[in-house]
């Protein structure tokens, strides 16, 4: 059978679906991509056997067939040929011969038949939310996930479902992130799903900041998301996220109120010449005033000092610069509120014109 596609029409689907592939598989079969050509459609599937994301592209086509191809030479030979160039693939039974101009690549592939697919158990709910407002949870939250933690449920993110509201929640121990959209999804009995690691960053790319929506479809053990000529399934980590509610801090006795752009900046400059383990900063804070102070083990010392809004008493603490710059790194708004209660205990930031997005860090000592 011969298929006939426009190389611009082939890549853009590939690509999608290529970064779920691992370098290192368990299965040869996995380094493969599946194909499937219809009349006027060829979808690619891959796999790790966790994650699995399908997208199609246009093609000229007679019948159906199906086969799998090595996904990383096959994304490195469309890569290589022209924009706009015109692909036909001929598969036969154990080799499929790919033409474009005078170019010629024959691929060995692999029974379509021994593709693994996840398959999973009937949807107990279902609902629909704007690919945007998707997006903004990932990236507002995304970066606080623990990574090969031994608390496997905090290798993953958390998203919380109800009538009227989605929210996403990460927390890697030392640092916490909650964020909240405003969204009617129709949803009974409020859901709370822990998506993978791997899932989470797969969807961050995936996911557009568009209006248009995509369908979730939630069962004990997977979710799938639908959006146009794209299907992602992930398995769901099964254990029980902490009560995360009572690790943010309330009763806040003393605030400071900052211009973003400017702290961040000085934070970047003072980090410098942190510790480069531990990247320890010490906030000192003082009516008006926010000194910065960081040093390491061969002695270097760097210090800046910044106008805040801040009328509660002297203050000295310290922080993870990294954690601080991560959340300023996603903070909307042009300033950024620290509440705190003393030296030992945790911070909270949040936008001054919003708290939709929350985010708890814990302090250091220094």
């Amino acid at each position: 059978m011969k298929i006939k596609a426009n190389r611009d029409e082939v890549l853009k689907p590939l690509l999608r679906v290529s970064s779920v592939v691992e370098r290192r598989q368990t299965l040869p079969i996995l380094a493969n991509v599946l194909i499937e050509g219809s009349r006027d459609r060829l979808r690619f599937t891959a796999t790790d056997l966790e994650v699995e994301l399908s997208a199609s592209g246009p093609i000229q086509g007679e019948g159906e067939i199906e086969f799998t191809l090595p996904a990383r030479k096959l994304v490195d030979i469309c890569k290589a040929l022209p924009e706009g160039a015109s692909i036909e693939l001929e598969v036969s039974a154990e080799k499929v011969t790919l033409r474009s101009g005078r170019a010629r690549f024959t691929m060995g592939t692999l029974p379509a038949q021994d593709y693994p697919s996840i398959e999973p158990s009937a949807a107990t709910d279902r609902l629909r939310v704007p690919q945007s407002v998707l997006k903004r949870l990932i990236e507002k939250t995304a970066f606080s996930m623990a990574h090969q933690d031994v608390r496997y449920y905090l290798n993953g993110l958390l998203l919380e479902i109800s009538g009227n509201r989605v929210r996403a929640v990460a927390t890697d121990g030392h640092r916490l992130a909650v964020c909240d959209a405003v969204q009617e999804t129709g949803v009974e009995n409020e859901l709370q799903v822990i998506l993978p690691r791997k899932a989470v960053l797969e969807l961050g790319r995936l996911l557009e900041d568009a209006d248009d929506e995509v369908e979730l479809e939630v069962s004990n053990s997977h979710v799938r998301l639908r959006g146009v000529d794209t299907v992602f399934t992930t398995k769901l980590i099964d254990g029980r996220f902490p009560d995360y509610e009572r690790v943010v801090p309330t009763g806040a006795t003393q605030e400071m109120l900052a211009a973003k752009e400017e702290l961040k900046q000085a934070l970047a400059r003072t980090s410098i010449l942190s510790n480069e383990n531990y990247r320890g900063i010490r906030f000192r804070l003082a009516p008006g005033t926010l000194h910065l102070q960081a040093h390491n083990p061969e002695q270097d010392e760097a210090e800046e000092e910044l106008q805040v809004e801040y009328a509660g008493n002297p203050l000295t603490i310290g922080f993870n610069v990294g954690y601080l710059l991560d959340v300023l790194g996603v903070l909307s708004g042009e300033q950024v509120r620290m509440a705190l209660i003393d030296a030992d205990s945790s911070c909270l930031v949040t936008a001054a014109e919003s708290s939709d997005c929350r985010y708890v860090i814990m302090p250091m000592r220094l």
